[in-house]
């Protein structure tokens, strides 16, 4: 008689949403890595890198071998790589909550007789669709907030309401789930403790939260409203980036590290669209009650938008272009601040004008 397969005891997906503390969560987790594996939790692949790309992998992702030449297969990698271990195992990417639910079965079925947990980390769906517009342009989106709201896609299926329809997504991934594997983790609010989501994550997978390092701020800065605008009709010039190229330069270099120290003023969808997301709210919220799923956070936090309290934030329309000429300014000259450090010297081209 063959030797029965060995799988996981349990199997933890933390499938997103998007902009729902991810960033946050995932630097923790890979920060701990080697602790989290003294604690009975395997976090498989080289890094953050590998399970974006498993995400893809596992929603046939066409063009995927364009991200990297590793990146076809990577789901399988990850799966393989946990087979035959008795440790608990978690695979953590927000893109994840973009599969079908054909696809969402066979992520759940791929572990054979491990119990599966799906971790999904939620906040109200107003606020997840102004940061995951703004995230779009961070990544070298050219789309406007209307016509994302309009339904079109700013940049593939995770930047869309695909992936920022809570009630949705755990429709789709939850059909062969018993209601206690399913854990909605609501963002803390304000005057919660920054550490909570990562209380509440650490709570779940079963590892003490308190030996665990974890930031007091954010790890993915908001841009201002005027700022953002000035990124998106800058991206309409940077053509023909690959993935990985957006993110440094775009993402990180121009957003994060020059715009994001800009005085800003908060953004905020227009307010015809805040009824149609509140109806979201309810149903998701109606939802997982009515499911019996496990929560971690506050539910009623799901019906308390920051963009139905936020009156003085700015809808994208009200940007002037004195405001967007003023960031522009600020942005070129932390640019050549930023060469004139780096070369340390006049550039050998322009020697013979001096």
């Amino acid at each position: 008689m063959s030797r029965a397969r060995q799988v996981p005891r349990r199997a933890f997906l933390h499938i997103g949403l998007p902009k729902t503390g991810t960033t946050y969560l995932q630097h923790v987790l890979w920060a701990n890595r080697d602790r989290l594996k003294k604690d009975g939790v395997l976090l498989p692949g080289f890094g953050h890198r590998e399970h974006l790309w498993a995400a893809l992998d596992l929603q046939e992702r066409p063009r995927l071998a364009k991200r990297h030449k590793k990146a076809p297969g990577a789901w399988q990698r990850l799966v393989d790589e946990v087979s035959g271990r008795p440790d608990d195992v978690l695979l953590t990417h927000e893109f994840l909550c973009g599969a079908s639910a054909e696809q969402a079965a066979r992520a759940v079925h791929a572990f054979g007789d491990a119990e599966v947990h799906l971790i999904v980390t939620a906040r109200p769906a107003a606020d997840v669709v102004s940061a995951g517009w703004q995230e779009s342009v961070k990544n070298g989106s050219t789309v406007d907030l209307d016509a994302v709201l309009a339904g079109r896609s700013a940049g593939g299926p995770e930047f869309s309401m695909r992936t920022w329809d809570l009630a949705g997504v755990l429709e789709r991934w939850t059909a062969e789930l018993p209601p206690e594997r399913v854990h909605v983790l609501v963002m803390p609010g304000p005057g919660e403790p920054r550490d909570a989501h990562w209380r509440n994550f650490a709570e779940v997978i079963g590892v003490d939260p308190g030996a665990y390092d974890a930031p007091a701020e954010t790890l993915n800065p908001a841009l201002g409203i005027v700022q953002i605008e000035l990124l998106r009709q800058v991206n309409q010039h940077l053509t023909g980036y690959s993935a990985l190229e957006r993110g440094v330069w775009i993402r990180g270099y121009l957003a994060e590290d020059l715009l994001a120290g800009q005085e800003k003023e908060r953004g905020r969808l227009p307010v015809q669209y805040l009824e149609r997301f509140a109806e979201l709210d309810r149903a998701a919220a109606a939802l997982v009650e009515a499911r019996g799923f496990d929560v971690r956070g506050d539910l009623a936090r799901l019906t308390a938008s920051e963009h139905a309290r936020e009156g003085a934030s700015r809808v994208p329309e009200s940007v002037s272009p004195e405001e967007l000429l003023d960031s522009a300014g600020r942005l070129v000259a932390a640019m050549v601040a930023d060469v004139r450090a780096s070369t340390g010297d006049v550039p050998p081209r322009f020697r013979g004008n001096i």
